[in-house]
C-alpha cells in the first residue's frame, strides 16, 4: 500500500500558518507561490496530455520565478513546469531555492516527476518544501529529502578538472 499523506485546505488560515511555521516560510510568500504556481498552469502547452502543471519557486534572495509544462510532439523533448522554473531562475543568477510550489489540474496533489526531483536537488537543500496543490487548492508538503532519499548532487561529484583513478 503506497505511504499516505496529509492534504490540508488551502483555505484554512491555521493550516497554512502551521505550515508557514514548519518550513520557515512567510504567510505572503506561501500565498505567493500558490497564487503564482496556479496562474503557471494556464500557460502550459499540453496538446497531448491534456495535464497542466504549473511551477512557482522562491530562491533565498525572495525572487520568484514561474514555469508551465511544454510539451512536444517527440514525447520525451518535452519540459516540465518545475525545469522551467528552475532554468528561469538559473539563467538570471538565482541558484538558491527556498521553496518550490506545483500545481494541477487533478486531486489529490501530484509531485514533481523523478526527474524533476533530481532537477530540483541540484539547486535545493535537503530541507527545502516542495508545496503540492491539487485541483481545489489542497495542498501538501514535503522536504526535498522525504521525496529523494538517498539522492546524489552536485558535493558527491569530482570538483572540475579532477581526475578520478
Amino acid at each position: 500500500m503506497p505511504p499516505q499523506f496529509e492534504i490540508f485546505s488551502g483555505t484554512h488560515a491555521a493550516s497554512v500558518e502551521s505550515t508557514c511555521q514548519e518550513y520557515g516560510l512567510s504567510r505572503e510568500e506561501f500565498s505567493e507561490l500558490h497564487k503564482r504556481c496556479v496562474a503557471a498552469k494556464s500557460t502550459a502547452y499540453c496538446p497531448y496530455s491534456q495535464f497542466r502543471v504549473g511551477a512557482s519557486i522562491i530562491s533565498v534572495d525572495g525572487a520568484y520565478f514561474n514555469g508551465a509544462n511544454v510539451e512536444n510532439a517527440s514525447y520525451p523533448v518535452g519540459t516540465c513546469a518545475e525545469r522551467v522554473a528552475f532554468g528561469k531562475a538559473v539563467t538570471e543568477g538565482h541558484r538558491k531555492i527556498k521553496a518550490v510550489a506545483v500545481a494541477t489540474d487533478i486531486s489529490p496533489p501530484a509531485s514533481p516527476c523523478g526527474m524533476c526531483r533530481q532537477f530540483i536537488r541540484e539547486f535545493c537543500d535537503f530541507k527545502t518544501p516542495i508545496i503540492m496543490f491539487d485541483k481545489d487548492d489542497n495542498y501538501t508538503v514535503l522536504r526535498l529529502e522525504e521525496m529523494l532519499p538517498l539522492s546524489f548532487g552536485p558535493e558527491a561529484l569530482p570538483p572540475p578538472g579532477s581526475r578520478l583513478v
